[in-house]
């Protein structure tokens, strides 16, 4: 009788460490829409190895101009080419997966002249991509789960008044989830201001390409520095570590699989706004194999 009850005792030990080390285990956020040979999104989620994906990008928009959507060599937004992700978004969706729409970008065209234009554009995303209604939805009739500030151009003006009116139109049932991917010099240039509002549920920051604050062969130093100023400063739900997913995905600040599981997860994992990895981009993942590498250390 003792040792059964020893036996349940330990069974139960191992069941309350298991949710424990598991209830707040890291997800992976990836990029998927700027490379047509990055196979489908689909393809994407029914890897297993994203719990979010960014759609990449709604690279025009505000200050009067036509919003324009860019899914590189996927499909054509405009001619109804898009509209066939609907379903792909739906099975995503259906995974528990978070599909997100990424505004701005690198090489986009966009700026808010006023806090009006900055409610103008919540209209337009919030009817086109969200849960309002438009003839002329890019992608459909599926209805993604939030909308990611990836702003590295234009102005700083209005992304908070933007964030305001996106995040107000959670009220109307199912919440929208708001994201942003900020360079990791602190604050950031361009939604350092909206950031400072609180309402962002996740913030994966860009540590590549940014040398003071990125990871430098085998020195963690400056990328810890920057990540305690974020978690203690920006009031996200969560916030996440932003890398390249191949050497080649951007300019610097890739870290090697062993580094980051050996070395630098474990001196940021221990704040409890740590999220996950996002990485830079699916297509440059399916060379690398990266988010495969590291999905079970993060």
């Amino acid at each position: 009788m003792a040792s059964r009850l020893a036996i349940s005792l330990a069974f139960i030990y191992s069941l309350v460490l298991f949710f424990a080390t598991n209830a707040d285990a890291g997800g992976i956020s990836i990029y998927w829409g700027q490379n047509g040979q990055e196979g489908t999104l689909a393809e994407t989620c029914a890897t297993g190895n994203y719990k979010y994906v960014n759609l990449a990008f709604l690279t025009t928009f505000g200050n009067g101009q036509k919003p324009q959507m860019n899914l590189a060599g996927h499909c054509d937004p405009y001619s109804n080419g898009c509209t066939k992700l609907s379903a792909d978004i739906k099975s995503c969706q259906a995974r528990g997966i978070k599909v997100i729409l990424s505004i701005g970008g690198a090489s986009g065209s966009y700026s808010l002249a006023s806090a009006a234009d900055a409610r103008d554009v919540a209209t337009y995303i919030w009817n086109n991509f969200l849960g309002g209604h438009s003839a002329s939805r890019p992608l459909g009739n599926a209805v993604l789960d939030g909308v990611d500030f990836d702003i590295e151009g234009g102005t700083s003006e209005h992304w908070d008044d933007l964030a305001r009116y996106l995040s107000a139109y959670s009220k109307r049932g199912k919440k929208v989830y708001l994201t942003a991917a900020p360079q990791c010099p602190y604050p950031d240039a361009w939604v350092g201001g909206a950031l400072k509002t609180g309402l962002f549920d996740y913030v994966w920051v860009q540590f590549y390409n940014n040398p003071p604050c990125q990871y430098s062969s085998g020195a963690d130093t400056n990328l810890e520095d920057a990540w305690k100023q974020w978690t203690n400063d920006i009031p996200a739900t969560k916030i996440f570590l932003g890398l390249p997913a191949a050497p080649d995905a951007a300019g610097s600040g890739f870290i090697p699989v062993n580094d980051l599981t050996s070395q630098v997860l474990p001196a940021i994992k221990g704040s409890s706004k740590y999220g996950g990895v996002m990485l830079w981009s699916k297509f440059y993942d399916d060379q690398s194999g990266y988010s495969a590498s590291i999905k079970n250390h993060v």
